[in-house]
């Protein structure tokens, strides 16, 4: 029996313009057009918009997928982002050994072949990067890229594959290979020159991890990474609009250059998100969340404790957007960096139902992943 949903009497962001109405049959979008359904949805008003994708996710309702990479690390994970209105993610490894990126890279594959939703691939940040640029990584884990790892990197049978790297550790040459394997590729924790990016863009670097964030700043005389990312038309780059990553001015220059298109709002979150614990172990080391940012003993930024929703809401007050644009940002601009637009990112006749259903204040009122509802009742405001 066809299981069929029909939303109506709300704000349906389509990438032609609003729609009043939408109808889901066995999990795809089929039209804008009410008609009889299993279930009628009434949006009382609010806005149903695509589902976000977050391509850093290092960890959430208490747990840390370099702690367990396994497939009940990501499927706890994926839970606990979902009420936040995170459809789908890249589970993230930050820096760790080989044997851990093959045992997170096959658990992503059983994940995927045991249908947990969400899962869109893997995110592999480091262990290619620069010391001096570390964050709070391990700068024991470091490494160069070889044969051996490259094609590593490059065995993920299902689902998407992204690595950050530094691009002055490796040659542009390494990062074709990667290219060529179906690897996306994004600059992050480096101290490159605005040269040697120019060059790792020419042979295949499409992203920024964490735009502004542990890499080389732009200066008048030395542009740096971040000048290579804010000129290249092409690519894309990270946002963590957490209110510590970035100041507010920083991420409204990065939307002059490269437009909502271009950018991605990503949580780089850890495991405090959805959990009710405030602390956790990375490594030997105790990370805190305290007053909405996750820190270290020294105050190192740690990731974040930021979820989607939020991301999303706080684009609209700090980059002064509308709805549309910050939704771009958190689901159809992350869809076409991972090449997944023609599952997901939008609402469209013929693309999965991954939706989420706002209020009028933005706070989210349901969840559907692949058409099936995960947030059932009542109003969830993020953390």
């Amino acid at each position: 029996m066809t299981k069929s949903l029909c939303f109506t009497n709300g704000h349906i962001l389509t990438p032609h313009g609003r729609e009043h109405s939408l109808y889901v049959a066995d999990g795809y979008i089929t039209s804008y057009v009410p008609a009889p359904a299993t279930e009628t949805i009434d949006l009382e008003d609010g806005f149903l918009v695509p589902g976000f994708l977050d391509t850093q996710v290092n960890g959430g309702g208490g747990v840390l997928f370099n702690d367990s990479p396994d497939v009940q690390t990501i499927a706890a994970i994926g839970e606990a982002h979902a009420r936040y209105g995170t459809t789908g993610f890249l589970p993230t490894l930050i820096s760790d050994r080989p044997e851990v990126i093959d045992r997170a890279m096959r658990a992503v594959e059983a994940a995927i072949a045991a249908g947990v939703a969400g899962v869109l691939g893997i995110h592999i940040e480091g262990p290619f990067i620069a010391e001096a640029r570390k964050g709070i990584h391990d700068p024991a884990m470091f490494r160069k890229l070889d044969a051996e790892t490259k094609a590593l990197l490059g065995s993920l049978k299902s689902g998407r594959t992204l690595v950050t790297l530094a691009p002055e550790t490796c040659t542009p040459e390494d990062i074709a290979d990667l290219a060529a394997m179906g690897v996306t590729v994004a600059a992050g924790h480096t101290d490159a020159s605005y040269e040697q990016v120019r060059a790792a863009l020419g042979a295949g670097l499409t992203g920024f991890t964490h735009l502004y964030n542990a890499m080389s700043p732009l200066q008048h005389r030395s542009p740096g990474a971040v000048g290579a990312a804010l000129e290249d038309e092409a690519s894309y780059c990270g946002l963590i609009l957490d209110g510590y990553h970035l100041h507010p001015a920083a991420a409204r220059v990065a939307l002059r250059c490269k437009g909502p298109q271009r950018l991605m709002l990503v949580t780089d979150a850890m495991p405090t998100v959805g959990a009710d614990t405030d602390r956790f172990l990375l490594g030997d080391k105790l990370i805190t969340a305290v007053d909405g940012k996750c820190v270290d003993n020294n105050g190192t930024l740690a990731g974040s404790a930021l979820d989607m929703i939020s991301a999303v809401r706080n684009a609209m007050r700090d980059l002064h957007i509308g709805l549309e644009d910050a939704v771009f940002m958190a689901a159809s601009a992350p869809a076409a960096f991972m090449g997944v637009s023609d599952m997901t990112g939008c609402l469209k006749p013929g693309l999965r139902a991954d939706m989420v259903w706002l209020d009028r204040e933005f706070s989210v009122r349901g969840v559907w992943r692949n058409g099936s509802r995960y947030v059932s009742e009542g109003s969830l405001r993020a953390a």
